[in-house]
């Protein structure tokens, strides 16, 4: 009986202490969350809008206005915020976004010259203090276009590469450059707000999975200090194969079979963006 018993209360006193952990490790979460809602500055007079092909708002029927920045903007204009400037562009990597020549020029919304983050950063300059949010989503075109979705393989040495690429151009540039233009004499004036990724090709190569958990990872590495990070990604199913919303939330089912957003998807990011900042 002795050798029976013993097992049963380390499993008791094991229980116990995990739950405590679990509830500890919720309540931290929960804590954070709320302290970085708490920390924002809020929404402004302009919203600007930076990235690729998602905060453009491209889908292959050639609907561009029903993209995630225009129901965010529905939603921000509730708040005081009279006008939206994006200036993403389709294809666009962190590379092109620092030096220009992004794949799409023709289908910016916003005519600039230059590479994005030049024209974020003179944007954020003429209108000093009175833009809040600015939202970004950048670092897919990077690394996951080496993905062969015939076969679903990848080079993880090139994967890796790139995804070293990402870190760097973003925090060593693009992110404390745009937080030190949100600075008006020493003092935080706006928001900048970073999503992650969903995974389109979750159904069809579920090894994707876990890459795009990794890029996201990064990216929540790369924004902490310079703004926030709001989960698309758990937004759209997260891990779990099948998921049932990439029908619905994406092309991937239809005769495009395209990665982007449908309405749905779009509405469902934006959606992520007013709860993720509490506007």
């Amino acid at each position: 009986m002795r050798e029976r018993t013993l097992p049963y209360r380390r499993t008791a006193k094991s229980l116990l202490f995990t739950g405590t952990l679990l509830f500890s490790l919720a309540f931290v979460a929960f804590s954070a969350s709320q302290a970085s809602a708490a920390s924002l500055v809020g929404p402004k007079t302009h919203y600007l809008v930076l990235g690729d092909s998602l905060a453009f708002g491209f889908q292959p029927d050639l609907d561009f206005d029903d993209g995630y920045a225009n129901d965010f903007a529905s939603n921000l204009a509730a708040h005081g915020v009279k006008t939206t400037a994006n200036l993403a562009c389709p294809g666009e990597t962190t590379v092109t976004m620092l030096n220009g020549k992004c794949p799409f020029p023709f289908l910016r919304k916003f005519p600039y010259l230059g590479s994005q983050l030049n024209a974020a950063l003179a944007y954020l300059a003429a209108n000093r203090g009175q833009v809040s949010p600015v939202t970004l989503d950048i670092g897919a075109n990077d690394v996951l276009s080496g993905i062969n979705t015939k076969t679903c393989t990848f080079s993880m040495a090139a994967f890796n590469a790139n995804l070293a690429t990402v870190d760097a151009n973003l925090t060593h540039t693009i992110l404390p450059e745009l937080h030190q233009a949100l600075m008006v004499n020493g003092r935080l004036t706006g928001d900048l707000v970073m999503m992650n990724y969903y995974d389109p090709l979750q159904n069809t190569c579920p090894n994707t999975v876990s890459i795009v958990q990794t890029v996201n990872q990064h990216l929540a590495n790369d924004v902490r200090g310079f703004g926030i990070i709001v989960d698309v990604f758990d937004a759209f199913g997260g891990a779990a194969t099948p998921n049932p919303n990439i029908c619905s939330f994406t092309w991937m089912c239809s005769i495009f079979h395209d990665i982007h957003s449908t309405d749905k998807g779009y509405s469902v990011i934006a959606s992520t963006f007013e709860s993720g900042t509490g506007y």
